[in-house]
Parts: structure tokens; sequence; C-alpha cells
């Protein structure tokens, strides 16, 4: 068993070199077996095509970025607020740590806005319909989410956020602003923009404005039953 695990690890290991070196259409699985050092057969048995490779490889990108949301979760003398704050840095460093990963998660995001739709399902590789590790993602995919909406009730729970928010809702907005923020990381830096907005001024900016919507100006009370803006 061992031994499986570690020659899957290679496979997983000289997959996620090539594709950040020459990306994924470029990459043939012959090019994945060389680099791991294994034969083309051995390769196909683990991973039945590319697309199952890739697969394989989210899997592994989502269990690591829920060791983030767990670490997060689990710092000790944190209130739910600055459990989120924490967070919200480590998905910027996992991007810029672990790119083909994070590219992956990004990837998967968007498969699952066809998969949930009767009208572009059809639109998704067969292959990738047919990789155990696509469905195995399916669930996996919900465990950070889970994880940080407990954040979010932890902050509600201690008073750092305002008490009349949504667990669920206040969570999905705070992971899709920390993902449209890595989004602009490029326009933002680009010296000919007529916007003169540093990169630094513009972090401290998102985590202060952040701070602001979830902590509100008024006093913890007890928890209303309507969803409030945020805004």
């Amino acid at each position: 068993m061992a031994g499986e695990k570690n020659k899957e690890k290679l496979i997983l290991d000289a997959a996620v070199a090539l594709f950040t070196a020459q990306g994924f259409a470029a990459t043939r699985m012959e090019d994945v077996a060389k680099k791991a050092g294994i034969s083309k057969g051995l390769t196909y048995f683990y991973y039945k095509n590319k697309e199952d490779l890739f697969m394989a490889l989210t899997k592994k990108a989502f269990e690591q970025l829920k060791d983030e949301f767990r670490d997060s979760l689990r710092a000790k003398g944190k209130n739910g607020l600055e459990m989120l704050t924490d967070l919200v840095q480590r998905i910027w460093s996992f991007s810029k740590e672990q790119p083909v990963y994070y590219q992956s998660i990004l990837h998967f995001l968007d498969l699952m806005k066809k998969y949930t739709s009767p009208e572009l399902k059809s639109q998704i590789n067969p292959l990738i319909l047919d990789s155990i590790h696509f469905h195995k993602l399916l669930e996996l995919q919900l465990e950070p989410t889970r994880l940080g909406i407990q954040m979010v009730s932890q902050g509600i729970k201690d008073g750092s956020i305002r008490p009349e928010l949504q667990p669920e809702i206040t969570f999905y907005t705070v992971w899709s602003m920390a993902l449209g923020y890595e989004k602009m990381e490029g326009p933002i830096t680009f010296e000919g923009k007529e916007t003169k907005v540093s990169p630094e001024a513009w972090q401290r900016g998102y985590l202060k404005m952040m701070q602001d919507m979830l902590k509100g100006t008024i006093q913890a009370t007890k928890p209303q039953a309507v969803q409030a803006s945020l805004f």
C-alpha cells in the first residue's frame, strides 16, 4: 500500500511540475510518466487519462486548501473575525505558493457551474464525469465551506461579527471577495493604469473594508431571523 501511495505521489508531483512549466494542454501522459520515472502503462494503471489525473490533482488541491481553513479555525486566542482575516490571507498565499493547485480549484468551481446546470452539464468533458476523483470532489469541495461557516458562526457568537448576518451567505460572500481580490492583482499592479493604488495599500484597504463590513456599527444583540444586507 505504501508503495502504491508513493507511485501516486510521484505521478501527481510530476504532473504539477509539467502543468506549471508547459500547461495542461501541452502535457501528455507519457511526459508525466517520464518525469515521474515510471512506465506509461503504470501511469495509466493509476489514472485512466489526463482528465482523471487532473481531477486527482484537484482533489489534492482541495485537501491542502481544507488544511488552510482548518488551521485558521483552530488558531488559539482569535475571535471569529480574526479567523476569517487570517483565512483570507492564507488563501492569497496559497494562490501564490501553489499556483497549479489554486488554478485547479478555480477550474473546478467553473465545472460546478456547468454540473449544476441542466443546460450546461452536457458541455463537460465525459472523461471528467467518468473520473472517480471528480465524484469524490463533489463532497470534498464542501468541506472548506463548512469550516468557513463555522468561523462566521464563531464570530457571531463571540460578538466580533454582526449578529444579524446569516453565516452561510456571509461566508460565501467573503470567499468570493477573496477570489476576486486575487483576480484583480494583475490590473492593480499594472504600471500603466490610470488609477494610482499600490498593492500594499489595496490589501490593507481590502482587509479593513471586509472587517468593517462584518463588524458593522452596532453592538452585539440577539440574532434576528431575517438576513440583513452586508452593506
